[in-house]
């Protein structure tokens, strides 16, 4: 059976004090007391010595006091720099898992600059009950939010002329490898009345915002081909999409940018898992109920930069748009090096 250690209770350090004025052995009051040896020892070194004798009343201060002290500060306390850094990151709508490896990769070597992100969850949810606390979760993707199971009833949406599904598209493209191949949705508003475009390079996780006056076919073409002819040509090979009926217009899409529309199955978001992960981030900038017609083109581009801006861990703690940039810079250098 495992034993279960317990403190010294005042009637034992009595017992102690007495015996070793009688000059009694360790081992004798510990089998007096059915105690090991060592905890005697232990508590016989530790103990305040006055006028050089065991003071049973004085060693029981000393233990309640030492019981009182915190065996080490925590990293994250609130008067801490530390946790002004973590805040910080917090506000810029980082996760706790970003901080915590770019706290690593600023101070590889200093291990009390750093925390984990179960620290820093810890942190936010341990917090004593107040502002600050609130205002630490509001800063979480997930915050308050539970997961309703997406309903599996019948497709009612009408089919897509000469659409072609995602079954078929090259293996290049579920590979990762070449970039230029992207996954779209729209994100939708307050009772479905606005729309944002959403586009996401599964190569480097960037991401592209386009203001929608609608939800309609023409609205969604005009849109992200606006958005699509701004990339360079050689990062507009395909388009992974749902078949939601405003892309009726694939065709006339494909015409305008070069880009190639495949169509994901029917309730299969883990299809387009890239576009989807990405939604979930953007509910951070533009919450649900939330009317997205208030938004310009120029507000889009400021969140699709700060997406971009940060640290990814499928990318190795780079951000998308360094990584984008990098593939930019390799094409041109081929671009310049064939003429």
């Amino acid at each position: 059976m495992p034993r279960i250690y317990t403190h010294l209770t005042t009637q034992e350090r009595a017992v102690v004090m007495t015996m070793c004025d009688d000059r009694c052995s360790i081992r004798s009051i510990a089998k007096r007391l059915c105690r090991a040896p060592s905890s005697i020892s232990r508590e016989l070194r530790r103990a305040p010595v006055k006028s050089n004798a065991y003071d049973a009343n004085l060693a029981h201060l000393q233990s309640q006091a030492r019981r009182l002290i915190p065996r080490r500060i925590a990293k994250l306390h609130t008067d801490g720099h530390l946790f002004l850094i973590v805040r910080h990151c917090l506000n810029l709508l980082w996760s706790p898992q970003q901080i915590a490896n770019i706290l690593k990769a600023m101070w590889p070597d200093e291990p009390d600059k750093t925390v984990s992100h179960e620290t820093i969850y810890n942190a936010i949810y341990l917090h004593p009950r107040g502002e600050l606390k609130r205002e630490m979760i509001a800063c979480l993707r997930h915050h308050n939010q539970v997961r309703k199971p997406r309903s599996r009833g019948i497709d009612r949406r009408g089919q897509i002329k000469d659409m072609q599904s995602i079954h078929i598209r090259p293996p290049e493209i579920e590979d990762r490898i070449i970039p230029g191949h992207w996954e779209g949705d729209l994100i939708k508003g307050e009772g479905n009345r606005s729309s944002v475009g959403t586009l996401v390079e599964r190569t480097t996780c960037f991401v592209v915002l386009a203001k929608m006056d609608n939800a309609g076919t023409r609205s969604v073409v005009d849109s992200f081909s606006a958005v699509l002819n701004r990339q360079p040509a050689e990062l507009r090979k395909s388009m992974t999409y749902d078949q939601g009926r405003e892309m009726h217009g694939h065709k006339i899409l494909t015409e305008r940018t070069g880009v190639q529309i495949y169509f994901a199955d029917p309730h299969s978001p883990w299809q387009r898992g890239s576009n989807e992960n990405t939604n979930g981030l953007l509910r951070q900038y533009m919450p649900k109920g939330s009317d997205l017609s208030i938004y310009s083109q120029d507000e889009l581009d400021a969140i699709a930069l700060s997406l971009n801006t940060r640290p990814r861990q499928t990318l190795g703690w780079k951000s998308p748009l360094v990584v984008y940039t990098e593939h930019i810079a390799r094409l041109q250098l081929l671009a310049d090096s064939i003429h």
